[in-house]
């Protein structure tokens, strides 16, 4: 697969791909959408996006009055990384998970399940590795990231995809009223 955009990391490299949807890779959801589908607000959406945490793989900020199109993938990641906030992971550690995950080049997120004892994430592909850590004494929890796409499918399966062009023309029309 060519890069989508500038930037754009192709299909292979891609930190979640088993499982999507197939839909055309230059229509997205837009910013509110995403957020609200990964149960975030717009504030943590951008940060992440500036940060470099979670980017949209369709279309990018590119100035003001342009339009960020998130993937299924995306949105994804953003449910996910929501999560291990809210068990109490800081976002320093979610960064090393997400960086360490990209890195491995895991591609097949809908069959692990990430763990965590409060300090560190861990990734747990068969039930032995989760009865092991368990039986070590420490508390964890799990995300089975299966069951986080299913939610983040449902969530929009009602909700168009914007396409690229749609969302250009928004924003020229925006630049020309400003204009006058």
């Amino acid at each position: 697969m060519t890069e989508i955009n500038d930037g754009a990391p192709e299909y292979s490299e891609l930190l979640v791909t088993e499982g999507l949807p197939v839909i055309d890779p230059r229509s997205g959801y837009r910013g509110t959408t995403a957020a609200s589908a990964a149960g975030i607000t717009y504030r943590q959406l951008d940060y992440w996006d500036r940060t470099g945490l979670v980017q949209p793989q369709v279309q990018g900020a590119a100035g003001s009055g342009t339009q960020r199109l998130y993937s299924f993938r995306d949105i994804l990641v953003l449910k996910l990384v929501k999560r291990l906030l809210d068990t109490g992971i800081s976002l320093q550690q979610i960064r090393v998970a997400v960086d360490h995950l990209r890195s491995q080049g895991i591609s097949d997120l809908a069959r692990i399940t990430m763990m965590s004892d409060g300090a560190r994430v861990y990734m747990f592909t068969t039930e032995h590795e989760v009865v092991d850590l368990v039986g070590r004494g420490q508390g964890v929890f799990g995300i089975a990231v299966g069951q986080v796409l299913r939610e983040v499918e449902a969530s929009l399966i009602n909700i168009s995809t914007s396409s690229i062009d749609d969302v250009d023309e928004l924003s020229a029309r925006r630049q020309s009223k400003k204009a006058i």
